[in-house]
């Protein structure tokens, strides 16, 4: 049960921003050594997002005299070695990688990863499998979410977890007892071909640079989340009237512990109108990352609640659009047929 675990915080709403660095190397079920380290992200797309600050709390002063991205990463890579790479939601922080070397013309190394987040969802009956509380049901306390350091810990005992619970002696035994297998960065030379989110973010040139003043911090646009908003499907007008989804316009924001399009096709077969952004007709946003009912009692200032959805929700609440706020365990007791005994904020 040989692999690395690694988690990325980055500085704005594009995943080459990387500000900070985990890393936790596991030999036969057990940490051996960690690797962390602050990072400025790269030239051009430097600019922090006081939303990301607001979440993991590093600010540009706190990196001036880090490493730069690019050139540390060859520190991490001879960390890693030749280990399988694990994180949780693992095509984000492979993405992290891929794209912060791409604008640092920087070759794409060969490495291979699996994602904590999917064999949470294989191995786990939980409400979220957000990494809290994918970790608690793994026995590992996160008290510091957010430091990567912590996080990836936290990826590691997740994978420790299920590989005793399923009695897998490697991690490719894990991996086939999961329903899974190992999925792959494919190696290339810089400049060859750029990846989506790169290929985005270029086509706002200055917008996430540090130098840029023109833009506001309102306006620095989110593009981690982007590729997976999914689409909208049609509502199902011979669904159960009575049900509380029925006829509601249902935005989504956060991680969750189903994909974004399945979350859309179950609200829709409940009669739900489906949204990808919140507008003039949104009645309800359902919230993943893990966050929990009684945390929805101060929306303006906690910590986790900053995206910008949730901050133009807060916006037209206060204007008198009539916005219901549902957690995601709440969303999954509605669609369980429990939803008489969720609470609608």
């Amino acid at each position: 049960m040989n692999f690395t675990a690694i988690d990325f915080e980055t500085a704005n709403g594009f995943r080459g921003s990387a500000c900070a660095i985990g890393a936790a190397k596991i030999r036969d079920g057990q940490l051996v050594a960690t690797h962390y380290s602050l990072l400025q992200p790269p030239a051009g797309f430097d600019r922090f997002d006081p939303r990301n600050v607001a979440i993991h709390g590093i600010t540009p002063d706190e990196v001036t005299s880090a490493p730069a991205f690019a050139e540390h990463f060859d520190d991490l890579a001879q960390f890693i070695g030749d280990d399988v790479v694990v994180a949780h939601n693992a095509g984000f922080d492979m993405g992290v990688i891929e794209s912060g070397l791409e604008v640092s013309n920087r070759p794409i190394p060969h490495m291979e990863f699996a994602c904590t987040l999917t064999l949470s969802r294989k191995n786990y009956r939980l409400a979220s499998h957000a990494l809290p509380s994918a970790a608690a049901e793994a026995g590992y306390v996160l008290r510091n979410h957010h430091n990567a350091l912590e996080d990836a810990k936290a990826a590691a005992a997740i994978v420790v977890d299920v590989a005793n619970r399923v009695a897998a002696e490697s991690f490719d035994a894990l991996l086939e007892a999961s329903g899974m297998q190992r999925r792959v960065l494919e190696p290339r030379e810089a400049g060859t071909y750029l990846s989506r989110p790169t290929r985005h973010a270029m086509t706002m040139p200055g917008v996430f640079d540090a130098k840029n003043g023109a833009v506001s911090a309102d306006q620095l646009p989110d593009l981690i989340r982007w590729p997976n908003e999914g689409t909208n499907p049609p509502a199902n007008d011979n669904a159960d009237p009575k049900h509380p989804l029925y006829g509601q316009r249902v935005v989504f924001t956060g991680m969750m512990g189903l994909s974004r399009q399945d979350a859309k096709n179950k609200a829709a077969a409940h009669g739900a109108h489906t949204q990808s952004r919140i507008g003039a007709s949104t009645t309800m946003l359902v919230i993943g990352d893990g966050i929990r009912p009684e945390e929805l009692a101060d929306i303006e200032h906690h910590p986790r609640l900053q995206q910008r959805k949730m901050r133009d929700v807060v916006e037209r609440r206060r204007q008198g659009q009539n916005i219901v706020l549902v957690t995601e365990p709440e969303f999954l007791s509605m669609l369980n047929e429990n939803w008489p005994h969720a609470t609608l904020l």
